[in-house]
Parts: structure tokens; sequence; C-alpha cells
């Protein structure tokens, strides 16, 4: 069975940082995009950030300077690390294994909420 371990979430207040970490098998994590994605209530899920084998990144444009997303190959884990949090930034987060239209494999989700 797949399984992906996401940590990091928490309550943070606007102008925050946070930085979010998902772990899975080698051999899942070898050949797959590794991305996060976020859904809030009534929405559905979508992409924050993503990063193929080869390093190449992708955001939404919401995030763009302050979220970065990188891979470690020898830990199996992906980061996202989040820099001047915005209220609607918002909602769970979850980790997946697989490019944006693929089925792919996904964590269990983090919830990350920015209040003050």
């Amino acid at each position: 069975q797949v399984r992906l371990v996401e940590s990091g979430g928490g309550l943070v207040q606007p102008g925050g940082s946070l930085r979010l970490s998902c772990t899975t098998s080698r051999r899942l994590f070898e050949i797959s995009t590794m991305g996060w994605y976020r859904q809030v209530p009534g929405n559905e899920r979508e992409v924050v950030a993503d990063i193929s084998t080869g390093g190449t990144t992708y955001y939404v444009d919401s995030v763009k300077g302050r979220f970065t997303i990188s891979r470690d190959n020898a830990k199996n884990t992906v980061y996202l690390q989040m820099n001047s949090l915005k209220l609607e930034d918002t909602g769970v987060y979850y980790c997946k294994a697989g490019g944006r239209w693929s089925v792919g494999a996904w964590g269990q989700g983090t919830q990350i909420t920015v209040s003050s």
C-alpha cells in the first residue's frame, strides 16, 4: 500500500512561515513528480506547486515568490517552504506523488490555518 506521510501544518499568523514535509517510499519517489495541493471547504483541490524528478518546478500564481518547493532525493522527501503567509493560504494541504493530470497517490492532508 502506497503511503505518503505529511507533517508541518499548524496555526500561523499572517506574514509567518511554515514548512511542510512529505515522505514516501524510495521506489515511488524516484519516478514521481511530487506536488502540494490545497483544498478549502466548498472548493476543488487545487495544485499549489509541484516538482518533477528533474527538478522542474511549477507554482500557482498566488504563491509565486512566497512558496518554494524542493525535493531531497536522499530522504525521499518533498518540502514546501511557505513564507509571507496570507489568510487565503488557509486550507488542507495534500502531498501527491504523480503529475497534475494523473490519478497519483495522496497523503492524508495537513491543516494550515493563517489567522491573527
